[in-house]
């Protein structure tokens, strides 16, 4: 009894103890919100990994392979295979009318299965919305507004389908999906990354893409520039996927990169000129077609059929494509394609910021041992300045145990009153991020997120209770040692010498 009456007195009677617990608050709290946005950082770089290519990728750059659709038919059997795409990939340059240019990816998709493998429909932007986003609470987001619906509806569709009505002739036309940040200008962006002033979508813009095809060798062919509308933009929430991706229809890519199906004639073959009696030529005949070349893709991404482990996935697909090299001519051994997952293409980011996060966090938990030494020195003043009041306690019959587990108890009192503030101090910081940066953007200039240096768009938090627990509980620990040893001190005072203490 006289113990918890002693931590209560103390507790509420001195400043020190609550500077101590202050301490603590702050160390957990910085702890924790460290580990919260770094983890949450590579928890989305491995989402985003996964969602852009799925869980395995089958590759060959450049010169890519054919007969693609019997592989995805054989992959798409097996039962961890949930769902497989094509893709066609290739570097050029991309213009609006006015004048800009910017470097970019090409991708060449078929949407519907492109979609089951990475979930692309749920990108697209311009969409029609129920809810405004955390920042819009003014409601100015135009995808909220009810006369753009039907709008809307239709930019949603052309994205989902990149087939669409020429405006200039009425035609089909295969139609183009941007990423949000590849024209940053009709993206009003501060230089935090955070929308101000909600993007504008302009319909039917045209925009010129360039790309250097290959031959079936490597050679360089013919440049080749095209004029396409322009459907509607995706937003994937990674800067440097939204500022140089575009998608175009595969069947498109693969016609402008000579990836498309074609006859082939024999090597060396020339065309001849044909005349007539008078020696004038009238006309010329090309080569005989000796077989049919197939169109080919770049790469096939897979999605596994639930919780498959990727290195059992990737050497099932591995041996189903060696099977599928085996029985067709033409398709190049294993050996040649590159069969990767989606921690293989990031391993080196993801194993950097793995790295960087344990260090950051031995580093700060470093720092965090100073509340250790700052417990233990509090905690010796106020026995030196109560010195007699344990010589009391020891007097009327309190045990040597007694007495330490008193100081003992009063360290974890501390602990726990820090570490629980600084558990709450922390989940009010994680959960409310984006918008205190923003609030720091607007009001005192300073911004500290620029999604061109970090990768995405937004802080990136993830607050988890485990980490919570782990943090919390640590700091509780470091002040019960820190009191241990002036406990351990007051236990051996001698009463009456401590009774006569001045």
């Amino acid at each position: 009894m006289y113990q918890a009456l002693l931590t209560r007195r103390y507790l509420t009677t001195k400043i020190m103890p609550l500077l101590a617990s202050a301490a603590v608050m702050l160390s957990v709290a910085m702890e924790l919100i460290t580990w919260s946005v770094m983890g949450g950082f590579l928890d989305q770089l491995i989402q985003s990994g996964r969602s852009l290519m799925g869980d395995i990728e089958i590759a060959r750059p450049q010169i890519g392979f054919a007969h693609y659709d019997e592989l995805i038919r054989r992959l798409e059997a097996d039962e961890w295979v949930q769902a497989a795409t094509p893709t066609v990939d290739a570097f050029g340059l991309v213009s609006l009318e006015e004048g800009q240019i910017s470097s970019c990816l090409i991708k060449g998709i078929e949407p519907e299965s492109y979609d089951r493998v990475t979930g692309y429909f749920g990108t697209l932007y311009w969409t029609p919305r129920d809810e405004p986003l955390p920042h819009d609470t003014e409601r100015l987001d135009p995808r909220l507004q009810e006369e753009n619906r039907e709008a809307l509806q239709r930019f949603k569709e052309l994205g989902e389908t990149l087939e669409g009505v020429d405006f200039d002739t009425g035609g089909v036309r295969p139609q183009a999906v941007l990423g949000l940040e590849v024209f940053g200008k009709r993206d009003m962006r501060d230089p935090g990354g955070f929308v101000r002033d909600f993007p504008i979508f302009i319909p039917g813009l045209d925009v010129t893409l360039n790309v250097l095809p290959l031959d079936r060798r490597g050679g360089f062919l013919e440049p080749i520039a095209r004029k396409f509308q322009v459907a509607n933009e995706f937003s994937s929430g990674i800067y440097e996927i939204d500022s140089r991706t575009i998608y175009l229809p595969l069947a498109t890519l693969q016609d402008m990169m000579k990836m498309d199906e074609a006859e082939r004639v024999k090597r060396g073959a020339r065309p001849t000129i044909e005349y007539d009696e008078q020696g004038n030529p009238t006309g010329v005949v090309l080569p005989a077609p000796v077989g049919i070349d197939p169109a080919r893709v770049t790469s096939v991404l897979v999605r596994a059929d639930g919780d498959v482990p990727l290195e059992d996935l990737k050497a099932r697909v591995a041996e189903i494509y060696e099977q599928f090299a085996t029985d067709i001519e033409g398709v190049p051994p294993g050996g040649l394609v590159r069969i990767v997952t989606w921690e293989d293409r990031n391993s080196t980011l993801i194993g950097a910021i793995r790295k960087e996060t344990a260090l950051v966090l031995f580093i700060f938990g470093i720092i965090s041992l100073t509340s250790v030494f700052l417990v233990l020195a509090i905690f010796w003043s106020m026995i030196s300045e109560r010195t007699k009041d344990v010589g009391i306690l020891r007097a009327v019959g309190a045990s040597r145990l007694g007495v330490a587990w008193l100081w003992v108890r009063y360290g974890l009192v501390i602990g726990i009153v820090g570490s629980v503030s600084g558990v709450v101090l922390a989940y009010v910081v994680i959960t409310n991020i984006n918008a205190i940066h923003e609030w720091m953007g607007a009001a005192l200039g300073i911004y500290i997120w620029d999604p061109k240096v970090y990768y995405f768009t937004r802080i990136p938090s993830d607050f988890n209770v485990t980490k919570a627990i782990i943090i919390g509980a640590s700091g509780i620990v470091s002040c019960a040692i820190g009191a241990v040893i002036p406990a351990w001190r007051a236990a051996r005072m001698d009463p009456v010498r401590a009774l006569r203490f001045e």
